[in-house]
Protein backbone atom coordinates (compact mmCIF):
# COMPACT_ATOMS: atom_id res chain seq x y z
CA UNK A 1 0.00 0.00 0.00
CA UNK A 2 1.18 3.11 -0.84
CA UNK A 3 -0.25 6.95 0.12
CA UNK A 4 -0.47 9.68 -2.49
CA UNK A 5 -1.49 13.48 -1.66
CA UNK A 6 -2.36 16.35 -3.80
CA UNK A 7 -3.73 19.43 -4.22
CA UNK A 8 -7.04 19.51 -5.91
CA UNK A 9 -9.20 22.37 -7.02
CA UNK A 10 -12.79 21.85 -6.30
CA UNK A 11 -16.01 23.58 -7.76
CA UNK A 12 -18.08 26.09 -5.44
CA UNK A 13 -20.66 23.62 -5.00
CA UNK A 14 -17.75 20.72 -4.44
CA UNK A 15 -16.19 22.87 -1.41
CA UNK A 16 -19.41 23.45 0.16
CA UNK A 17 -19.60 19.61 0.38
CA UNK A 18 -16.50 19.38 1.42
CA UNK A 19 -17.06 21.93 4.06
CA UNK A 20 -20.32 20.94 5.13
CA UNK A 21 -18.77 16.94 6.11
CA UNK A 22 -15.58 18.63 7.77
CA UNK A 23 -18.58 20.30 10.12
CA UNK A 24 -20.47 17.37 10.31
CA UNK A 25 -17.65 15.26 11.30
CA UNK A 26 -16.19 17.33 13.74
CA UNK A 27 -19.43 17.41 15.59
CA UNK A 28 -19.95 13.98 15.62
CA UNK A 29 -16.28 13.32 16.95
CA UNK A 30 -17.04 15.98 19.87
CA UNK A 31 -20.50 14.42 20.40
CA UNK A 32 -19.32 11.27 21.12
CA UNK A 33 -16.59 12.41 23.11
CA UNK A 34 -19.03 14.07 25.26
CA UNK A 35 -22.03 11.54 25.01
CA UNK A 36 -19.48 9.14 26.42
CA UNK A 37 -18.21 11.07 29.24
CA UNK A 38 -21.21 11.65 30.58
CA UNK A 39 -22.55 8.25 30.63
CA UNK A 40 -19.48 6.85 32.13
CA UNK A 41 -19.71 9.18 34.70
CA UNK A 42 -23.06 8.53 35.64
CA UNK A 43 -23.08 4.77 34.61
CA UNK A 44 -19.61 3.74 34.86
CA UNK A 45 -19.42 2.29 31.81
CA UNK A 46 -18.11 2.37 28.09
CA UNK A 47 -19.76 3.11 24.89
CA UNK A 48 -18.45 1.78 22.12
CA UNK A 49 -18.18 2.80 18.25
CA UNK A 50 -21.18 0.94 17.06
CA UNK A 51 -23.10 1.58 19.70
CA UNK A 52 -22.98 5.02 19.47
CA UNK A 53 -23.81 4.65 15.92
CA UNK A 54 -26.62 2.58 16.45
CA UNK A 55 -28.06 5.28 19.23
CA UNK A 56 -27.25 7.91 17.07
CA UNK A 57 -29.33 6.51 14.28
CA UNK A 58 -32.07 4.81 15.63
CA UNK A 59 -32.83 7.10 18.95
CA UNK A 60 -31.54 10.68 18.98
CA UNK A 61 -31.50 11.67 15.49
CA UNK A 62 -35.38 10.98 14.98
CA UNK A 63 -36.19 12.12 18.56
CA UNK A 64 -34.50 15.26 17.23
CA UNK A 65 -35.33 16.21 13.96
CA UNK A 66 -33.41 19.30 14.06
CA UNK A 67 -30.57 16.89 14.03
CA UNK A 68 -31.70 16.14 10.93
CA UNK A 69 -28.53 18.00 8.79
CA UNK A 70 -26.31 14.89 10.30
CA UNK A 71 -27.85 12.68 7.47
CA UNK A 72 -26.64 15.11 4.86
CA UNK A 73 -23.33 14.21 4.48
CA UNK A 74 -21.45 10.87 3.96
CA UNK A 75 -22.15 7.95 6.58
CA UNK A 76 -18.53 7.00 5.07
CA UNK A 77 -16.99 10.46 7.15
CA UNK A 78 -19.82 9.91 10.00
CA UNK A 79 -18.72 6.11 10.60
CA UNK A 80 -14.78 7.31 10.36
CA UNK A 81 -15.34 10.05 12.73
CA UNK A 82 -16.67 7.91 15.36
CA UNK A 83 -14.27 5.45 15.01
CA UNK A 84 -11.36 8.28 15.30
CA UNK A 85 -12.93 8.93 18.59
CA UNK A 86 -13.37 5.25 19.94
CA UNK A 87 -9.36 5.05 19.11
CA UNK A 88 -8.34 8.16 20.62
CA UNK A 89 -10.57 6.83 23.90
CA UNK A 90 -8.84 2.93 23.59
CA UNK A 91 -5.80 4.63 23.45
CA UNK A 92 -6.11 6.97 26.88
CA UNK A 93 -7.28 3.91 28.49
CA UNK A 94 -4.33 2.08 27.90
CA UNK A 95 -1.71 4.59 28.83
CA UNK A 96 -0.34 6.01 25.07
CA UNK A 97 -2.33 9.45 24.99
CA UNK A 98 -3.44 11.85 27.38
CA UNK A 99 -7.12 12.44 27.27
CA UNK A 100 -8.84 13.21 23.88
CA UNK A 101 -9.59 16.61 22.99
CA UNK A 102 -12.50 18.22 21.62
CA UNK A 103 -11.71 19.20 17.77
CA UNK A 104 -12.02 23.29 17.22
CA UNK A 105 -12.81 24.64 13.88
CA UNK A 106 -10.10 25.37 11.82
CA UNK A 107 -7.72 24.41 14.14
CA UNK A 108 -8.30 20.87 14.36
CA UNK A 109 -7.09 19.01 11.67
CA UNK A 110 -10.56 17.21 10.24
CA UNK A 111 -11.13 15.41 7.00
CA UNK A 112 -13.89 14.21 4.78
CA UNK A 113 -13.39 10.22 4.08
CA UNK A 114 -14.51 8.19 1.35
CA UNK A 115 -13.23 4.42 0.77
CA UNK A 116 -14.14 1.52 -2.07
CA UNK A 117 -17.45 0.38 -0.60
CA UNK A 118 -16.90 -3.37 -2.56
CA UNK A 119 -14.48 -5.29 -4.47
CA UNK A 120 -17.21 -4.05 -7.57
CA UNK A 121 -16.72 -0.76 -6.86
CA UNK A 122 -13.94 1.32 -8.59
CA UNK A 123 -12.73 4.38 -7.54
CA UNK A 124 -11.95 6.21 -10.74
CA UNK A 125 -8.65 8.44 -11.34
CA UNK A 126 -7.35 9.53 -14.76
CA UNK A 127 -4.32 12.07 -15.12
CA UNK A 128 -6.29 15.38 -14.15
CA UNK A 129 -9.44 14.26 -12.04
CA UNK A 130 -10.26 11.76 -9.47
CA UNK A 131 -13.90 10.58 -8.86
CA UNK A 132 -14.64 10.91 -5.31
CA UNK A 133 -18.09 9.18 -4.02
CA UNK A 134 -20.49 12.08 -2.69
CA UNK A 135 -18.59 14.63 -4.96
CA UNK A 136 -18.27 13.47 -8.39
CA UNK A 137 -14.90 13.98 -10.81
CA UNK A 138 -13.03 16.57 -9.35
CA UNK A 139 -9.83 18.41 -10.81
CA UNK A 140 -6.10 18.23 -9.67
CA UNK A 141 -3.73 20.45 -9.63
CA UNK A 142 -0.68 18.15 -9.68
CA UNK A 143 -1.56 16.50 -13.22
CA UNK A 144 -0.05 12.86 -13.06
CA UNK A 145 0.38 11.64 -9.56
CA UNK A 146 -1.74 9.54 -8.60
CA UNK A 147 -1.68 6.44 -10.45
CA UNK A 148 -4.08 5.80 -12.62
CA UNK A 149 -3.19 1.80 -12.98
CA UNK A 150 -3.80 1.05 -9.93
CA UNK A 151 -6.45 -0.04 -7.33
CA UNK A 152 -7.70 3.07 -5.09
CA UNK A 153 -8.84 1.54 -1.46
CA UNK A 154 -9.55 4.52 0.44
CA UNK A 155 -8.92 8.62 0.78
CA UNK A 156 -9.76 11.56 2.72
CA UNK A 157 -10.20 14.97 1.40
CA UNK A 158 -8.67 18.00 3.98
CA UNK A 159 -8.82 21.92 4.10
CA UNK A 160 -5.85 23.91 4.90
CA UNK A 161 -5.26 27.74 4.63
CA UNK A 162 -8.24 27.93 2.33
CA UNK A 163 -6.82 25.30 -0.01
CA UNK A 164 -7.95 21.73 -0.64
CA UNK A 165 -6.04 18.30 -0.78
CA UNK A 166 -6.99 14.70 -1.56
CA UNK A 167 -4.87 11.86 -0.14
CA UNK A 168 -5.87 8.41 -1.33
CA UNK A 169 -4.11 4.67 -0.64
CA UNK A 170 -3.34 3.01 -3.82
CA UNK A 171 -2.89 -0.70 -3.53
CA UNK A 172 1.20 -1.77 -5.12
CA UNK A 173 2.62 -4.80 -5.51
CA UNK A 174 5.24 -5.59 -2.37
CA UNK A 175 8.66 -4.63 -2.66
CA UNK A 176 11.58 -7.31 -1.92
CA UNK A 177 14.30 -5.52 0.31
CA UNK A 178 17.74 -6.17 -0.67
CA UNK A 179 19.75 -8.65 0.68
CA UNK A 180 21.91 -7.39 4.01
CA UNK A 181 25.57 -8.42 1.63
CA UNK A 182 24.08 -5.77 -1.13
CA UNK A 183 23.81 -2.60 1.62
CA UNK A 184 25.96 -1.09 3.83
CA UNK A 185 24.83 0.98 6.76
CA UNK A 186 25.63 4.48 7.59
CA UNK A 187 25.11 6.88 11.06
CA UNK A 188 23.51 10.16 11.00
CA UNK A 189 23.60 12.50 13.91
CA UNK A 190 20.80 15.07 14.08
CA UNK A 191 21.38 17.90 15.56
CA UNK A 192 20.75 21.79 16.20
CA UNK A 193 23.47 23.62 14.65
CA UNK A 194 23.25 21.19 11.65
CA UNK A 195 20.14 19.38 10.43
CA UNK A 196 22.06 16.11 9.98
CA UNK A 197 26.15 14.80 9.89
CA UNK A 198 26.47 11.48 8.40
CA UNK A 199 29.21 9.12 8.83
CA UNK A 200 30.78 9.74 5.58
CA UNK A 201 31.71 13.05 6.56
CA UNK A 202 28.34 14.48 5.03
CA UNK A 203 26.86 17.38 6.64
CA UNK A 204 23.42 18.41 5.72
CA UNK A 205 22.77 21.86 6.65
CA UNK A 206 19.80 23.58 9.07
CA UNK A 207 16.68 24.56 6.88
CA UNK A 208 15.52 27.07 9.56
CA UNK A 209 18.72 29.15 9.16
CA UNK A 210 17.82 29.77 5.24
CA UNK A 211 16.76 33.48 4.41
CA UNK A 212 13.89 32.41 2.91
CA UNK A 213 13.16 31.27 6.07
CA UNK A 214 13.93 33.93 8.57
CA UNK A 215 11.87 36.38 6.05
CA UNK A 216 8.77 34.32 6.34
CA UNK A 217 8.92 33.71 9.99
CA UNK A 218 9.61 37.70 10.47
CA UNK A 219 6.41 37.92 8.30
CA UNK A 220 4.59 35.44 10.30
CA UNK A 221 4.87 37.41 13.76
CA UNK A 222 4.20 40.25 12.32
CA UNK A 223 0.72 39.14 10.94
CA UNK A 224 0.38 37.14 14.53
CA UNK A 225 0.63 40.40 16.28
CA UNK A 226 -1.91 41.80 14.06
CA UNK A 227 -4.51 39.15 14.78
CA UNK A 228 -4.15 39.17 18.90
CA UNK A 229 -4.74 43.00 18.05
CA UNK A 230 -7.83 42.18 16.50
CA UNK A 231 -8.73 39.57 19.22
CA UNK A 232 -8.09 42.18 21.87
CA UNK A 233 -10.37 44.77 19.79
CA UNK A 234 -13.45 41.93 19.44
CA UNK A 235 -13.68 41.52 23.32
CA UNK A 236 -13.98 45.35 23.53
CA UNK A 237 -16.79 45.69 21.89
CA UNK A 238 -20.61 44.86 22.21
CA UNK A 239 -22.27 42.31 19.69
CA UNK A 240 -23.18 44.63 17.61
CA UNK A 241 -22.59 45.59 13.35
CA UNK A 242 -19.41 46.51 14.71
CA UNK A 243 -18.20 43.47 16.34
CA UNK A 244 -20.00 41.09 13.05
CA UNK A 245 -17.25 43.56 10.81
CA UNK A 246 -14.36 43.01 13.20
CA UNK A 247 -15.31 39.32 13.33
CA UNK A 248 -14.87 38.71 9.44
CA UNK A 249 -11.39 40.94 9.79
CA UNK A 250 -10.36 38.45 12.21
CA UNK A 251 -11.43 35.39 9.70
CA UNK A 252 -9.49 37.14 6.89
CA UNK A 253 -6.31 37.55 9.47
CA UNK A 254 -6.51 33.79 10.43
CA UNK A 255 -6.32 32.98 6.59
CA UNK A 256 -3.48 35.12 6.26
CA UNK A 257 -1.62 33.53 8.96
CA UNK A 258 -2.84 30.03 8.54
CA UNK A 259 -1.11 30.30 4.75
CA UNK A 260 2.06 31.36 6.18
CA UNK A 261 2.45 28.64 8.38
CA UNK A 262 1.53 26.26 5.31
CA UNK A 263 4.20 27.96 3.02
CA UNK A 264 6.78 27.30 6.20
CA UNK A 265 5.59 23.58 6.63
CA UNK A 266 5.76 22.86 2.53
CA UNK A 267 9.12 24.62 2.47
CA UNK A 268 10.67 22.17 5.33
CA UNK A 269 8.95 19.14 3.89
CA UNK A 270 10.27 19.71 0.61
CA UNK A 271 13.39 19.92 2.15
CA UNK A 272 12.95 16.51 4.04
CA UNK A 273 11.88 14.94 1.01
CA UNK A 274 14.96 15.93 -1.44
CA UNK A 275 17.47 14.74 1.14
CA UNK A 276 15.37 10.80 1.02
CA UNK A 277 16.63 11.06 -2.70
Amino acid sequence: MRSCKTEINPTSEQKQIINRTIGVSRFIYNFYLGHNKEIYEAEKRFVTGADFSKWLNNDFIPNNPDKSWIKEVSSKSIKQSIMNAERAYKRFFKGQSKFPKYKKKNKSDVKMYFVKNDVKTVIECERHRLKIPTLGWIQLKEKGYIPTDKIIKSGTVSKKAGRYYVSVLVETPDVMPMSADKTEGIGIDLGLKDFAVMSNGTVKKNINKKPVIKKIEKRLKREQRKLSRKYENLKQQNKNMKGEATRKNIDKQVIKVQKLHQCLDNIRTDYINKLRC
